[in-house]
């Protein structure tokens, strides 16, 4: 570990410690190592920067030999959202499958296989488990990515997942204080805002995260939501209302407070990341997420002067800075601590994903095997959070089970002719994704069913639009063991 104190100044390397960048490359740069051995603490890693779990573990011990203590963040929630299997598709189903089943004890086996993945791979720090209760359907960037709309039952499997999850030696990073749930706009495009009372957001949207500080969670995430009830004025990421006054004081919460990535551009769109990140830190907040688009050497540089500007000139409390970094060290001594030496636990759960992804389906109608299917994915875009690199459907997975499987991708713009024209005299097998969030497959649906009667309808989103055709299966996420349980009861296996 390299030793860090006499090439920089206290404040600095506060201020350096307080960052959790991104960067590019599946191997440290040079500036990384660099910044390290000035004081830099924790790096986040996305898809980008991983191509295997063999790539990802030397790319972790490169990090630790610099700094053995480094905090290693990934935004690994299993089901749509996925970085260590962002090419292939997870092998975990996501919270809402879990929700689904509604079994605690599944769940916490289902984190603590994950977390074991991550410590073998060398990541402590996950930015999960999402806490958001999904109270309106419409959510266009959190949906599946939630338990479910029913508060006591995300709040149960909130805790179930931060437990299982830090049984394996990685910090849970629960997600996005105060509950981005209520919400109809995506906070990577623009702010969102919730407007409902205090009463509400004490019995709905806070119940998960007082189970998950309940349950030992090491670490919360905030939101970039406005919420007028707690702060008329500043979202949550920038609010002291919120991050101190409610979170700190109200909850008795004194673990590590995360930023959600602060290049969103309900931040940098508003406040720009600079002025964005001292507010946050002078707000309460302890570590920059910084890295998901900007990850670079120069944003970091940017973000460190702009914090020891700030102390020097008052604007931010040196003590307060001082008390974030030292949140981070301790949690990076946390982690440290409590290294395991996963691969010689071996995994007694490998199979768990496919278990929990298969007892998530709901079906209606008549399973028949089919011979020869045409799968037609009627696609939208996918949002931010999940990407547009992770493969989805039921297509491969059918492919590998019936021979003969034909498929084609259908975007927006599409009509039932077109995928009829394709698939001829096959059975056709539409794969949608929250159907009731794009009339435009409700409609190719409807003329397709109607067609078609014998058609089979596979929805891995929300389950919100009317069971149809002969068969129907709701698999409650997108994940790629969401796609094989689907695929095995098509199959007739």
């Amino acid at each position: 570990m390299t030793v860090l104190a006499h090439r920089t100044d206290t404040v600095t390397r506060d201020a350096l410690a307080v960052l959790q960048p991104g960067f590019e490359g599946t191997t440290a740069p040079a500036w990384v190592l660099r910044l390290m051995g000035e004081g830099l603490a924790s790096v986040g890693l996305f898809g980008r920067n991983i191509v295997s779990a063999e790539q990802l573990s030397a790319l972790t011990a490169e990090l630790r030999r610099e700094r053995d203590d480094v905090l290693v963040a990934i935004d690994e929630e299993g089901g749509d959202v996925t970085r260590l299997e962002v090419r292939d598709g997870s092998s975990f189903p996501g919270n809402l499958a879990l929700g689904a089943v509604d079994d605690t004890g599944l769940t916490r086996d289902v984190a603590r296989e994950l977390g074991r993945r991550l410590a073998e791979c060398g990541v402590n720090l996950n930015w999960a488990p999402s806490a958001d209760v999904n109270s309106n359907p419409d959510n266009p960037v959190i949906g599946v990515r939630s338990f479910g709309a029913d508060t006591h039952l995300a709040a149960r499997h909130t805790a179930a997942y931060v437990e299982g999850l830090q049984s394996s030696g990685v910090a849970a990073c629960t997600k996005h204080f105060p509950g981005h749930g209520d919400t109809n706009v995506d906070s990577h495009h623009a702010m969102p805002r919730i407007d409902v009372d205090l009463d509400v957001l004490q019995a709905r949207e806070l119940i998960p995260f007082k189970a998950a500080i309940e349950a030992g969670t090491k670490a919360v995430m905030s939101a970039h939501i406005l919420v007028p009830a707690l702060d008329p004025t500043r979202p949550a990421t920038l609010s002291p209302q919120i991050l101190t006054g409610l979170l700190r004081k109200e909850l008795g919460y004194e673990g590590l407070i995360v930023t959600d990535g602060m290049e969103m551009n309900a931040i940098a769109g508003t406040y720009g990341i600079e002025r964005g990140s001292v507010l946050a830190i002078a707000a309460g907040a302890d570590a920059i997420c910084v890295g998901g688009g900007l990850a670079d050497e120069a944003t970091v540089l940017s973000l460190r002067d702009a914090l020891v500007a700030a102390v020097r000139e008052g604007t931010l409390p040196q003590e307060r800075l001082a008390d974030a970094a030292a949140r981070v060290r301790a949690l990076a001594e946390w982690t440290r601590r409590t290294r395991t030496d996963a691969r010689q636990e071996g995994s007694g759960a490998s199979g768990i994903g496919l278990t929990a992804a298969r007892r998530a389906l709901v079906i209606s109608g008549t399973a028949a095997p089919v011979a020869a299917p045409y799968v037609a994915t009627l696609a939208p875009v996918a949002n931010i959070a999940v990407g547009d690199e992770t493969p989805w459907g039921v297509a491969a997975e059918l492919a590998e089970l019936v021979e003969g499987t034909a498929s084609g991708v259908y975007p927006q713009g599409s009509t039932a002719g077109d995928v009829l024209a394709a698939a001829g005299e096959r059975t056709v097998v539409a794969v949608v994704r929250d159907e009731h969030r794009h009339p435009w497959m409700t409609e190719v649906l409807d003329a397709l069913v109607a067609a078609r009667p014998d058609t089979v309808v596979v929805e891995m989103g929300l389950p919100r639009g009317t069971p149809r055709g002969a068969l129907y299966v709701a698999t409650h996420g997108a994940a790629r063991v969401c796609g094989r349980a689907a695929a095995e009861v098509i199959a007739g296996r």
